[in-house]
């Protein structure tokens, strides 16, 4: 059996589909969705709407990102918090939450925050910063400690994870493995290309194999649509999906 696993479309409906069709192209008859579908991107109500219909077609599992819950419901106190941190990604939220409607935001809001998963006795864990909280980062390089330190007293075998749209993987001393997806809308790394991971599981020996996957897709098309929508930084946004320097638009 082959798993595709997702993470942080970020309203980048051009990058899912592309991804989308990589996967069948895989082979996958499952598709694990970690969330951040919508926010700061460049379609944000279709792309609710097509993760709407992947969960009544196919064999679709999503779990509640950092930026779904914060769209679920407006605040200032949010609002204020993150334009202090970018004022970017403040205006994004703002007019993301303009734009929204209450049932694609009460969809956000219902959305599992985790998600525990059985397959041929491998205990998978979905969450989106980490089993602690779902925005904390999980990145490359960091010591081994500090990510058993953030996984401890979980009995997941395999721990999938995104949220700093950068991939990565660790295998702990307690024979945990825990992966970080990447991106699909907004993958901070040299290439544009949306990152994904497939997951193959042996279902004799109950063995799997985990690999990060890249999807090609008509990234000028998806830049020039969220510049077009106009928001305060739309423009820094629409040049990280050609090239990301930073993770935040600067």
């Amino acid at each position: 059996m082959k798993i595709a696993v997702i993470s942080d479309i970020h309203g980048n409906l051009d990058a899912l589909e592309s991804v989308l069709e990589k996967i069948k192209q895989k082979g996958c008859t499952k598709i694990f969705c970690l969330g951040d579908i919508a926010m700061a991107g460049p379609e944000p109500k279709e792309t609710i709407k097509k993760i709407k219909e992947l969960m009544k077609t196919e064999d679709f599992y999503i779990i509640q990102g950092n930026t779904d819950k914060m769209l679920s419901v407006f605040s200032f106190e949010t609002y204020n918090s993150l334009c202090e941190m970018n004022i970017v990604m403040g205006a994004a939220y703002l007019a993301d939450s303009q734009l929204l409607d209450s049932a694609e935001k009460k969809f956000l809001a219902d959305l599992p925050e985790i998600m525990r998963i059985e397959l041929f006795g491998i205990k998978i864990l979905l969450v989106h910063g980490s089993p602690r909280q779902n925005n904390e980062n999980i990145y490359p390089d960091m010591k081994l400690e500090e990510v058993e330190e953030m996984i401890k007293g979980t009995d997941a075998d395999v721990i999938f994870c995104g949220h700093t749209h950068m991939p990565c993987g660790y295998q702990t001393n307690t024979n945990q493995t825990v992966v970080n997806v990447g991106s699909v809308g907004r993958p901070f790394s040299k290439t544009p290309d949306s990152c994904f991971a497939v997951m193959d599981i042996n279902e004799e020996t109950s063995s799997f194999e985990i690999e990060h996957e890249f999807s090609a897709y008509n990234v000028e098309e998806a830049s020039s649509k969220i510049k077009a929508r106009n928001f305060e930084g739309a423009d820094k946004l629409a040049k990280m999906l050609l090239h990301a320097v930073s993770r935040y638009p600067e």
